[in-house]
C-alpha cells in the first residue's frame, strides 16, 4: 500500500517541479510511512510514499529500469509477481530486487501497454516512458486503488488522492455541485465526476495515456454477464472453492505480520477459514462491537474465532463521532454518504496495532447476490404481473399507511419504497431502490441553481446505460453487474481504502480476485439467487466451514445508530452546523425544509438520520476544503 503522485508536461521544454511532488507526497504521507521518493526527469517529476509490505529493503520507488528509459511509481499488490517473475527471467531478463514494482517494469518492457493484461491484483500504476515521451495511468479491474488527475492542457498532474493535487496553488477550489447531487443521489460519485471542477477520477479498468498534450483514456477489461451452456452444481461449486482458496493463498503473501478482519458474516468468516487452512499458525483475526446489540457482531465474530483458534482481538467502541468527522471528511476529500466507514476506521485502527496486511470479505455481495435488493427485484417482478389499474392502486394505498420504524433496519420505509417501485421498469427500480435521498426529499431541499438543476437534467443515466451494456444478462446479472461497478467500486472500495490507510493498514479482498467475477458471471441466477436464498452456491460451499448460526442468519451491513445519534448524542452538534448562519448563508438548502427535516427526526415522525448526515457533511467539507481551511491530515 502506497500514494503516488506526479507532475508531466506536454512539452519536452517544460520543467516539472519536483518540490511541489514533494508536497503532494507529504499530503498523503500516512499511505506510505515507511519511505518517500521522488524522481525528476526534466518535463516528468513521480514520487510516491511507500508502506512497505514485499522486499521491504529492496522494493524502494520510484523505480527505473536498467536504461534509464522508464521509471515507475505504483500503488497496490500484484499478487502473482512470483510467477510472472518466473517467466520472464524465462525470457532473459534479469533482477536487482524481489519485489513485485520490478516486475512491472519488466512486463511493461516486454509487452508494451498490454502489460496490465497479465496483472493479477490491486493497483494504480504511473509509468514514465522517457523515449516516447509518455505517461501512462492504470487503474485495476475493480477499482480497489484510487487514482486520480487534473488536465490543464499544457501538464497532468495526478495523484492518489485529490488532497495531493490541491498542493499545487492554480488549481482552483471549485465545488461540482453535479457530483454533489450524486453524493446525495446514490451514495458516490461516478468517475471521471469528483466533487471539484476540474479534478477528475479515472475509472476502474481504464488507462490513460498523455502523450503530445493529448489524453487519450481506454477501458481495458470489463464483466460479461452470460450464462455457460452448462452448469453442474457440485462441480461449480468445487471450482469456486479451488478458486477462492489461490486467490486467499497469493493474498497472504507477505513479508510483514498479517491477520483479518472478522465481522461475523459468511465472507469474512469463509475467508477466515481458508486462511486458517493455508497458514501454520493461528490467524490474527479483528472484530469491534458497539452498544446497541442490534449494531454489534461481536458474539458470532467470537464462535468463528472460537472454531478456528484464531489470535483473536475485540475492541468494544462507543465512537467520538464529533471529533472523527473532520478526519474521515479529510481522508475522503469529500462529503461521503456512507457512515459504515466509522466502524470500518475503528476497526482497522485496532488490525494496525497487531499487523500491516489484513484480509476481508469485501465483494461477496455482488459476486453471489448477498443484497437485499435483488430479492425484492424477484418479487416485484411477480407482484407486477397484477393489471396496474389493480396492483398499482393499490401498492400505493398500502404504501401510505406504513410508519417510520427503527433498530437496525427501518422496515416501514424499505417496505413503502418496495411498494412505490414495483411498477416501474427494473432500471429504474434499481435506481429508485439504491437512491439515498429521494427525489422528492432532494427537491425540497435543493435551493441552488447548480442544485436544482440536477433535480431536472439527470446524470444517473449511467445506470440505464450500465444495464444496456449487458444485452445477454438476466435482470439479476444487471443488478449485480451495476453493483460492482457502482456501490462496489464507488462507494464500499473507496470506505475500505481511505479507513484502512488512513490508519497505514493495506486491505486485501480475496473476493475481488477479477477471476473470480469473471467466474461468478457466467454461473445461472439459481446459483446466486434460489428462491429467496442468497449466495446459495456460496452457502453450499461454506456449509462444512461455517457454524449454521451463521448461515442462517439474516444479511446485515457494518453500520451504525445514525438515527438515534441525530436524536440524543448527536443532535445539538448537527443543529449548531447546519442551522449556522454561515451555512444558511451559502444558499445551497432551503432553510425551512432543513428546519422541517430537523424537527420532524428529532419527534419521531421520520427518521432522516441519512438526510442530516448528508447536510453535516457536506457544510465540513465545504469549510475544510472551499472556504480554505486547513484540510491537511497532521
Amino acid at each position: 500500500m502506497c500514494g503516488i503522485v506526479g507532475e508531466v508536461f506536454a512539452s519536452a521544454s517544460g520543467k516539472a517541479d519536483a518540490n511541489l511532488v514533494g508536497q503532494m507526497c507529504k499530503a498523503i504521507w500516512y499511505r506510505g510511512p515507511d519511505d518517500q521518493g521522488v524522481i525528476s526527469r526534466g518535463q516528468a517529476s513521480l514520487g510516491m510514499v511507500r508502506l512497505a509490505i514485499i522486499d521491504i529493503v529492496g522494493g524502494a520507488q520510484p523505480m527505473s529500469s536498467t536504461d534509464q528509459s522508464v521509471h515507475l511509481v505504483f500503488n497496490g499488490e500484484i499478487y502473482n509477481f512470483i510467477s510472472l517473475r518466473e517467466s520472464l527471467i524465462q525470457s532473459g531478463y534479469t533482477f536487482r530486487t524481489q519485489s513485485d514494482t520490478e516486475v512491472i517494469l519488466h512486463l511493461y518492457k516486454e509487452h508494451g501497454q498490454d502489460f496490465v493484461q497479465r496483472l493479477r491484483g490491486m493497483f494504480s500504476i504511473a509509468l514514465w516512458d522517457e523515449n516516447e515521451r509518455k505517461l501512462l495511468l492504470v487503474r485495476d479491474r475493480l477499482g480497489v486503488k484510487p487514482l486520480f488527475y487534473h488536465f490543464d492542457g499544457d501538464r497532468l498532474l495526478f495523484g492518489s488522492e485529490i488532497k495531493s493535487l490541491l498542493q499545487d496553488p492554480t488549481i482552483e477550489r471549485v465545488p461540482n455541485y453535479r457530483a454533489v447531487d450524486q453524493m446525495f443521489r446514490f451514495g458516490y460519485t461516478m468517475p471521471p465526476d469528483t466533487c471539484f471542477k476540474g479534478i477528475s477520477e479515472l475509472p476502474p479498468a481504464s488507462t490513460l495515456t498523455f502523450s503530445q498534450g493529448q489524453v487519450d483514456i481506454r477501458k481495458y477489461w470489463d464483466l460479461h454477464f452470460e450464462e455457460a451452456p452448462t452448469y453442474d452444481k457440485n462441480r461449480s461449486r468445487d471450482d469456486l472453492l479451488e478458486l477462492l482458496r489461490e486467490s486467499v493463498r497469493l493474498r497472504m503473501i507477505s513479508d510483514v505480520p498479517l491477520g483479518a478482519l472478522l465481522s461475523g458474516g459468511i465472507d469474512s468468516t469463509l475467508i477466515v477459514a481458508l486462511m486458517s487452512e493455508i497458514s501454520d499458525e493461528p490467524v490474527k483475526t479483528f472484530s469491534i462491537g458497539f452498544e446497541d446489540p442490534s449494531f454489534s457482531e461481536l458474539p458470532l465474530a467470537r464462535q468463528v474465532a472460537d472454531r478456528y483458534s484464531t489470535d483473536h482481538h475485540e475492541l468494544f467502541v462507543k465512537p467520538d463521532v464529533v471529533d472523527l468527522i473532520p478526519s474521515l471528511i479529510s481522508h475522503h476529500d469529500a462529503p461521503f454518504y456512507d457512515t459504515s466507514a466509522i466502524p470500518t476506521y475503528y476497526v482497522c485502527k485496532m488490525a494496525r496495532e497487531h499487523v500491516t496486511v489484513a484480509l476481508s470479505g469485501d465483494g461477496g455481495d455482488e459476486l453471489f447476490a448477498g443484497y437485499n435488493l435483488y430479492r425484492a427485484e424477484k418479487a416485484a417482478r411477480y407482484i407486477s404481473m397484477l393489471p396496474t389499474s389493480v396492483g398499482g392502486s393499490a401498492m400505493i394505498w398500502l404504501a401510505n399507511q406504513i410508519p417510520e420504524s427503527g433498530g437496525y433496519v427501518n422496515k416501514g420505509r424499505v417496505a413503502r419504497e418496495f411498494m412505490r417501485a414495483v411498477y416501474l421498469q427494473s432500471s429504474e427500480r434499481y435506481e429508485r431502490w439504491s437512491s439515498k435521498v429521494k427525489s422528492e426529499t432532494r427537491g425540497q431541499l435543493y435551493q441552488a441553481p447548480e442544485l436544482v438543476d440536477c433535480l431536472t437534467n439527470t446524470h444517473a443515466r449511467h445506470i440505464s446505460d450500465l444495464f444496456a451494456s449487458q444485452p445477454d444478462a438476466t435482470t439479476l446479472g444487471k443488478y449485480l453487474y451495476t453493483d460492482t461497478k457502482t456501490e462496489l467500486a464507488q462507494d464500499v472500495l473507496v470506505k475500505v481504502d481511505r479507513m484502512s490507510i488512513a490508519n497505514s493498514l493495506e486491505i486485501r479482498s480475496p473476493l475481488l480476485d477479477h477471476k473470480l467475477h469473471e467466474n461468478a458471471a457466467t454461473m445461472p441466477d439459481r446459483a446466486k439467487l434460489n428462491g429467496r436464498t442468497s449466495k446459495y452456491l456460496l452457502k453450499s460451499l461454506a456449509k462444512q466451514y461455517l457454524p449454521p448460526d451463521l448461515l442462517k442468519r439474516p444479511k446485515r451491513g457494518f453500520s451504525v445508530p445514525l438515527d438515534r445519534w441525530f436524536r440524543e448524542d448527536l443532535a445539538e452538534y448537527a443543529a449548531e452546523i447546519i442551522l449556522d448562519p454561515s451555512t444558511l448563508s451559502r444558499g445551497l438548502f432551503n432553510k425551512l425544509a432543513v428546519d422541517q427535516l430537523m424537527t420532524d427526526h428529532r419527534s419521531g415522525v421520520t427518521n432522516y438520520g441519512r438526510e442530516i448526515w448528508m447536510l453535516l457533511v457536506t457544510e465540513l467539507w465545504h469549510r475544510m476544503y472551499i472556504d480554505g481551511f486547513n484540510s491537511q491530515i497532521e
